[in-house]
């Protein structure tokens, strides 16, 4: 079922993880964010766009992580943009000749006959400093950052007041970094795509994280700062006072925490 958030834009959630796919209304047709994890899902949010008088006319992932690189044939043969990088590296999964049985083997087990993986991580990549989704609709402007994954991107609709911000700023997940290149610094990565966040926050009236349940503007900030005071523990050897870890974590997300203790292990094993 589709939720109105703000003027033109509307949700779907799935049912597992809590993924947000996002709907941006425009003349012509529906612009699809990360349009959700199951087939059955992602059949539902097309008949849900087809009631409401809406079809697709482009898609958009966030990311190159699994869950944001799904689509469905009912969505239609329409441009599927990303990041130049984000592309770069579905690209690379997909040359592999055993692409299909690698990305099946890291689905969630509960749905894994449910995912369909034809049209898996078919993104067209946009132009390095492209700084608008090319479309006909509301200006959607991309937000490149290292955060998370090679290639994120948060967009800003901008005349909505809306942040699209991909796998950050969840209320669920803590900040999960990205170790995919060693050369890296993750932490500093992810507090760089926080500053860049924090810029435009002044500007939000809603922000949809990629997991997890939308925030007012009045938690924009609250939200970057309790990232940002998990990333400053984790990276100093502290044992980070965060209710989506521990004791404290929702129902069902107690695995969150597995999440942390691995991460906590990976840097402190990086500083020996």
């Amino acid at each position: 079922m589709l939720t109105q958030v703000a003027e033109g834009v509307l949700i779907h959630q799935s049912e597992l993880l809590q993924n947000n796919a996002v709907v941006v209304q425009g003349r012509a047709g529906a612009l699809l964010i990360d349009p959700g994890i199951t087939g059955d899902e992602m059949a539902c949010l097309a008949q849900d766009l087809s009631d409401s008088g809406q079809h697709c006319v482009a898609g958009f992932a966030t990311h190159p992580d699994w869950d944001h690189v799904l689509w469905h044939a009912d969505f239609g043969d329409v441009p599927r943009y990303g990041t130049a990088r984000c592309a770069d590296v579905m690209r690379g999964v997909r040359s592999r000749a055993d692409w299909r049985t690698r990305a099946a083997e890291g689905l969630p087990p509960e749905i894994a006959q449910e995912v369909p993986l034809d049209l898996f991580g078919l993104i067209t990549g946009l132009s390095a400093g492209t700084g608008q989704v090319p479309w006909a609709g509301p200006r959607v402007r991309i937000l490149e950052h290292p955060a998370h994954s090679p290639g994120h991107a948060a967009l800003l609709i901008e005349d909505r007041g809306v942040l699209v911000a991909g796998d950050m700023l969840s209320d669920v997940f803590i900040p999960m970094l990205d170790d995919f290149n060693d050369a890296n610094d993750p932490v500093e990565d992810y507090l760089t795509g926080l500053r860049l966040l924090e810029g435009v926050a002044d500007r939000v009236d809603v922000l949809v994280p990629g997991h997890g349940s939308v925030a007012r503007a009045d938690q924009v900030h609250a939200r970057i700062a309790q990232d940002r005071a998990y990333l400053h523990a984790l990276r100093d050897g502290h044992a980070p006072e965060d209710p989506r870890i521990g004791p404290a974590a929702a129902p069902g997300w107690e695995w969150v925490s597995d999440i942390h203790a691995g991460q906590a292990q990976r840097l402190a094993e990086r500083h020996r």
